[in-house]
Order: structure tokens, then sequence, then C-alpha cells
């Protein structure tokens, strides 16, 4: 009997013993409580406790971990019904509020959060929801940082993975989509219009300023060459004038020589000058204009009678003698 009463001892003390020795793995923590109330923390590692004294109420590790929140029906600010979903980050810091400041912590964050983002989801439009995610995240999360400090809970990260309009307002959605779609390709077209027609009309613009620019550079270099052609002709019909001139001159000096060493020779000045008289006549005929020419018969014996006279004195001068018949052989041969 004896013997039996000291195995059941030593059984119980070694169970006790054994249930004294708790090993906490790295990365967790837990509480222990003696006779009803908090007595300390469990450390990563070996620790020891007081057989029937003391038990551990709660175990939790600290990592950081993530919590699914499922899709939730909100109203925006315009009267529109979505389904959001998230996914937020997060860890316990402090195991002993995380135990006794709130029953069931991941059922309270789910609630917050979900109260958090119909709040934020209240206070926006339809659009805006799509367009301000990354700001809804800033806002969510410091919201539910500072909610869930007295919990002993620090959330690292707040994520809307999904905002889903109902299926009346995605058809709407569509339809804008399509008529903002088709009012931006109406505009970008009548813009390229707009300006194939201002580069079409500048284009004719230029082309008429260089065309007119052209014709008024071709009209002043024709006029230019014109003048030139004017200065160039009368500059040669004046050297022509000035040569026949002094052929006319030459060819008078030498038949006053041969008057003067002839005596007999006013006989061939009087031929000379009716030959000039008929090649003037000549000359008129072949121009370009009609006309007559009248020729008095008795103005040529006039003529000669005057040229015997200066022969007849013995000192005949060319000039002299052609000045009488040719008018303006002095400003010819001065010239």
């Amino acid at each position: 009997m004896e013997q039996f009463f000291l195995l059941i001892f030593l059984a119980l003390g070694g169970s006790a013993v054994a249930g004294s020795v708790k090993v906490i793995n790295q990365g967790n923590e837990a509480l222990v409580e003696r006779l009803g109330s908090y007595n300390k923390k469990l450390e990563p590692g070996l620790n020891f406790l007081i057989p029937f004294l003391d038990k551990i109420v709660y175990r939790e590790t600290i990592r950081e971990k993530v919590l699914d929140i499922p899709p939730q029906k909100c109203i925006t600010r315009d009267n529109v019904g979505i389904e959001v979903d998230a996914v937020f980050y997060w860890r316990i810091v402090d195991m002993e509020k995380a135990w006794y400041k709130v029953e069931n912590l991941q059922s309270a964050m789910v609630n917050m959060v979900l109260t958090q983002i119909r709040s934020e989801m209240g206070q926006l439009e339809l659009d805006q929801t799509f367009t301000a995610r990354s700001q809804i995240n800033e806002i969510l999360l410091r919201d539910l940082d500072i909610a869930t400090d007295p919990w002993g809970v620090k959330v690292t990260r707040v994520e809307l993975r999904d905002i889903i309009p109902s299926q009346a307002v995605r058809e709407s959605m569509e339809l804008q989509m399509s008529a903002e779609r088709r009012k931006r390709a109406a505009i970008l077209n009548s813009e390229g219009e707009r300006e194939a027609a201002v580069n079409s009309a500048r284009g004719k613009a230029e082309a008429q300023i260089l065309d007119a620019e052209a014709r008024q550079k071709s009209t002043i270099l024709q006029a230019e060459a014109e003048q030139k052609a004017i200065v160039l002709k009368a500059q040669a019909e004046r050297q022509q004038q000035v040569l026949k001139a002094q052929a006319i001159a030459e060819s008078a000096e030498l038949v006053a020589q041969k008057l003067h060493t002839n005596p007999n020779a006013n006989k061939a000045v009087e031929v000379l000058f009716a030959l000039g008289y008929l090649d003037m006549g000549a000359t008129i005929g072949r121009s370009d204009s009609s006309k007559v020419l009248f020729i008095d018969p008795r103005t040529i014996p006039a003529a000669f009678e005057g040229m015997r006279s200066v022969i007849s004195n013995g000192q005949v001068d060319s000039n002299e003698l052609f000045s009488k018949q040719i008018p303006g052989l002095e400003n010819n041969r001065s010239t």
C-alpha cells in the first residue's frame, strides 16, 4: 500500500515539475496569471511556473499578421451603392493590453475597419473613390492606428483592394465613358480639321506672298533690263551719230581740198548735192510711217548758185561749205 501511494506521489510530482517548465518559441509571447490575477509575461525561451498556482491564459505571436476584410456595402455621398473590400496589416505591441483591454481582438478589429471604411466612403462621391484611393488608404491607416492603440495593436498598412459599383451604375459608367470617348474623338477631329484649314490658309497666303515677291522682283529686273537696254541703245545711237558726223566732216574736208585744187570741181559738187537730196527722199520713203515729200525744184539751182559763190572766192572751207547745206554740222563736229 505504501508503495502504491509512493508511486502516485511520484507521478503527481513529476507531472507538476513537467508542467512548471514552459518553452516559448521565438516571435511569441505568453501571459501568466497566478490565482486569477495577472502575474507576468513569458519571453521566448525557457520559463518556469509554480505548479497549481501559475497558469498561461494567453499565448500569441508578436509578428505582423494580415487581416482580410470581406466585401462591405457602402453608400457614397452622391447616394451610389458600392461594395468595398480591404486588407490591412497589424501586429501586437503590448500583449497585456491585447488580452485585457478588449475581448476577441480580431473580431473587434474587423468591425472597426468596416466602420471606418463606411465612414470614409460616405464622405466621397463615386468618382472620387476611384481617383483618391491612396488618400483613402492613408486616412484609414491613421484612424485605425489611433483607434487600436488602446488595445496594444499597431496597424502598419491598409489597402483597399476592390471598389465595385452596382450593375446599373457600371452600365451607366460605361455609357458615360463611351460618350466621353466619342466627345474627345469629335473634339480631336475638329481640332485636326481646324489646324489643317489654318495650315492650308497659311500655306496659300505664304504662296501668294512669295508669288507677289517673285513678280515684283521680276518686274524690277525687267525694268532694270529695259532701262539698261535703253541706255545702251541711246549710247549706241549717240556713238553712231558721232561717228557719222566725224565721217561727214572728214569727207567734207576732203571734198573741199579737191575743190580748192581743181577749179572745175564745182560741177561735181552740184552732182553730190543732188544725190544727197535724192538719198534723203529714199530714206524717208523707207520709213514705217507713210509720208509725202515735196521738193521744190527751184531750191536746187539756188543752192548750186550759193555753192558757186563760195567756190569762186578761192578760199573754200569745208565747215563753211557744208554748214550752209547741212545745218547742225558744227554741233556734231564739236561733239
